[in-house]
């Protein structure tokens, strides 16, 4: 009987102790997921100086065989385009929309927050339908223009870092 008793504790022991690791390993597993994701940019003294530019050189973004036009006037990002952005053909059409498509509907959620959101970054909607062939072009430089945007005024327009 004494045999059975002492089994019947080492058992209650166990379930205890177990209970108790769990526990541990959950609570030490919210406190890391939980963490800051948000890494900051790391922008160099050359990008700097091309944001706080006065280079008001516009850009046309525009697809000769589907007749889209986009002109960005934003000081800096003509410079900006052919310096630092990386060449055309880097990334992928697919990519570009894709990407491009998310941002879009973040640019409009904000547009239409002005309380939220500085008003003056986030001055008008983009018409862009994900379900349009826009060209190589007309994607690539909308995608870097966002780029510009997030990293020049330190903004986020999607889940991920906006990377040169």
């Amino acid at each position: 009987m004494n045999f059975q008793v002492a089994f019947l504790y080492l058992n209650k022991m166990k379930k205890k102790l177990i209970n108790t690791l769990l526990f541990c390993l959950v609570l030490c597993f919210g406190l890391i997921s939980c963490t800051s994701q948000k890494s900051t940019l790391d922008v160099s003294n050359q990008e700097k100086a091309l944001f706080d530019s006065d280079d008001e050189k516009p850009v046309e973004i525009a697809d000769d065989e589907t007749e889209y036009e986009i002109i960005i006037i934003e000081p800096g990002f003509y410079t900006w385009l052919n310096s630092i952005a990386k060449p055309e053909g880097y990334y992928s059409q697919s990519f570009l929309e894709n990407r491009n498509a998310i941002m879009v509907i973040t640019w409009n959620q904000r547009v239409l927050q002005p309380n939220r959101f500085n008003p003056n970054l986030y001055e008008m909607q983009i018409n862009y339908d994900s379900n349009i062939d826009y060209g190589y072009e007309v994607n690539y430089k909308l995608y870097n223009y966002f780029i510009y945007f997030q990293r020049k005024y330190n903004q986020r327009l999607g889940p991920f870092l906006p990377r040169i």
